[in-house]
């Protein structure tokens, strides 16, 4: 417990330092994870990757669930025809690519360079949600990145499992792989999907209970939509994510209490993730291996991976702006160190050295790519306007449907001069500004109080007029500038 509670201390510390660069709490977390593992502290000794899967599981439905609780239903119609081809068609890509070209460089027999391949084929969606948190990427670069990195990982799952057969000279059917993978990958969505619309549905004939019975109803929802799946034989990871999405679109009691529930519980569950992974790292192995897992490394960031983003993407209408990013931003994470304990599981990998290898790679993604994203956004002109900026929602507690929000306006000194009048706003109707926040003092909205740049507005709105406040209250300044009498 004590190694514990210093564990999670030294995280907090650490990103306090670092919390003006934006490091991703992923790499923290990683990095913690090693310094307290066994070859460098050693106060915690962990080998067995095995059960860190079971509890990356664990991780992921909660992960997934929120990531698809925060995707908008216009958001994701858009991107679906990239993110399945890139989810199936892509993973083969990709894995042929690294396996053939590691296998000229390296001299690594063809069979064995594919399935090293076809292990780091996947991009990691624990990586990718907590990369891309609070961070205002574009709405739909930023939807396709992370539904390809949810719906990737069966289909490297099946080209692994379909490598390893080969190597061992048993029969595999081309047929069979190819229906399993369908049904994982449709097994999955329809179960999410039936689990949700199941889940708003009683969610709404329970509304009159106490609102601490929603979070505990919500946590029942992730674990059922995950755990039917996996028995189904389906991608549970899926299931969670389309439970989340349907919930995330339909109006439901306390919908943005629970999404503050939840992101807190995506948060603890990244974190408690990858610092496991950390643990798992014996970098003492890294010196005889090293060298392979830099040169995987470049050619799935800089050709493998672009040659099929370009490749399928062309008739997408993706700029080519996006279609960099999207190239730039495969990080790989937990589910390629799951897969790659399967080898030495099948007698392929005694002295576990293509494990050594991808946990190398996995390591140096977050790294490299994990501190790069962000910075590569913002130079290519991929990241929305500050949030502050725009109108708000907060959450308006009431178990009953309404038509209202409660939205804070942030009277922003970039585009107000000057002040206004509460009396002389000409907002629509039903609206009422609740109270004005300056400076952390709370001043009431008297008709006679006045308004300032940088001060934060809370106000009582229809939902179909949310996005004439900030347009009126302009007007208003515009109005008493030129006209101060």
């Amino acid at each position: 417990m004590i190694i514990a509670a210093v564990i999670l201390l030294t995280l907090v510390l650490m990103a306090s330092v670092f919390h003006k660069v934006n490091v991703p709490v992923i790499i923290l977390s990683l990095f913690i994870g090693i310094i307290f593992g066994s070859d460098v502290l050693g106060l915690i000794y962990l080998d067995d990757a095995l059960l860190v899967k079971d509890i990356a599981n664990g991780a992921l439905m909660f992960i997934l669930f929120i990531g698809g609780f925060g995707t908008k239903q216009q958001h994701f119609r858009v991107v679906l025809k990239p993110v399945l081809l890139m989810a199936t068609v892509g993973i083969v890509i990709t894995a042929l690519i690294t396996g053939f070209l590691f296998h000229l460089v390296s001299g690594w027999p063809w069979l064995m360079a594919l399935l090293v391949g076809s292990i780091i084929s996947s991009t990691d969606a624990a990586a990718v949600f907590s990369i891309f948190k609070g961070r205002p990427i574009e709405n739909k670069i930023k939807s396709l990145t992370e539904l390809e990195s949810v719906s990737n990982d069966p289909m490297a799952v099946i080209l692994t499992m379909f490598v390893i057969g080969l190597i061992n000279g048993g029969e595999i059917s081309t047929i069979a792989a190819v229906l399993r993978f369908a049904w994982q990958l449709c097994g999955g969505v329809g179960i999410g999907i039936g689990i949700g619309f199941l889940a708003v549905y009683v969610f709404r004939k329970i509304r009159q209970i106490e609102p601490e019975y929603f979070y505990i109803y919500m946590i029942a929802m992730v674990l059922l939509s995950y755990s039917l799946a996996d028995i189904a034989g389906a991608s549970g990871m899926l299931s969670s994510f389309f439970a989340g999405f349907v919930m995330g679109n339909k109006q439901i009691p306390y919908k943005k209490g629970l999404l503050a529930f939840n992101n807190t519980l995506s948060f603890i569950t990244n974190v408690g993730l990858f610092i496991l992974l950390g643990l798992l790292a014996f970098p003492r192995n890294f010196a005889q291996i090293w060298l392979w897992g830099v040169v995987i490394f470049l050619i799935i960031t800089f050709i493998a991976r672009p040659l099929m983003v370009w490749l399928l993407t062309l008739f997408t209408g993706l700029k080519p702006k996006e279609k960099l990013f999207l190239s730039a931003v495969g990080v790989r994470g937990a589910v390629p160190i799951v897969l790659a304990t399967y080898p030495a599981a099948m007698g392929l990998d005694g002295g576990h050295e293509i494990f050594n290898i991808v946990f190398f790679i996995v390591a140096l993604s977050m790294l490299v790519q994990g501190t790069t994203i962000v910075p590569l956004a913002r130079r290519l002109g991929l990241l929305l306007k500050d949030k502050n900026k725009l109108p708000k929602l907060l959450e308006l507690v009431t178990v009953q449907d309404t038509n209202y929000e409660i939205i804070e306006v942030f009277i922003d000194d970039e585009y107000y001069e000057g002040s206004c009048l509460v009396k002389d706003l000409k907002l629509p109707p039903g609206t009422l500004i609740t109270f004005i926040n300056r400076n952390g003092k709370i001043i009431a909205p008297s008709g006679s109080a006045e308004i300032f740049p940088n001060d934060t507005l809370t106000v009582l709105v229809e939902k179909s007029y949310i996005d004439l406040i900030p347009v009126e209250i302009l007007r208003s300044f515009i109005i008493r500038r030129l006209h101060p009498e």
